[in-house]
C-alpha cells in the first residue's frame, strides 16, 4: 500500500467509511494516467471515463476517472483540469500524454 500511495503523489487522498475503497484526487489528467502506468494498473477492461465541460461562469475543463482495483481495494481515482487559456491541439496532448506516461 505504501508504494501505492508513493507513486500517487495525489493532492487529495479520502478513505471511504466501507473500509474497502480509496478515493485519489490528481492535479491533472496527465498525472493519472501516469501513476496507472507506474502502478501498473492498466488492465484495458478496467472502467474509465473522460470528459469536457463548462463550468457556471464559462471556464472550459476536462476531467477523467478510473477505477481500478487493487489488492482487494476499490479505487476510485479523479483528475480534473481547466482548458481555458491557449489549448493545445489534441494530437499534441495525446503525444504530450504519452510522453508523461514513458517517462
Amino acid at each position: 500500500m505504501a508504494e501505492l500511495l508513493l507513486l500517487a503523489d495525489p493532492k487529495h487522498i479520502h478513505t471511504h467509511t466501507d473500509g474497502v475503497s480509496l478515493a485519489f484526487d490528481f492535479d491533472s489528467i496527465a498525472a493519472l494516467r501516469s501513476w496507472l502506468h507506474l502502478a501498473g494498473l492498466t488492465d484495458p477492461n478496467m472502467l474509465t471515463a473522460e470528459r469536457t465541460g463548462t463550468t457556471d461562469d464559462g471556464r472550459h475543463y476536462r476531467t477523467m476517472y478510473a477505477y481500478p482495483t487493487w489488492h482487494g481495494w476499490e479505487i476510485y481515482a479523479y483528475a480534473k483540469e481547466n482548458t481555458t487559456g491557449p489549448v493545445l491541439a489534441p494530437a499534441t496532448v495525446d503525444r504530450l500524454s504519452t510522453l508523461a506516461v514513458e517517462g
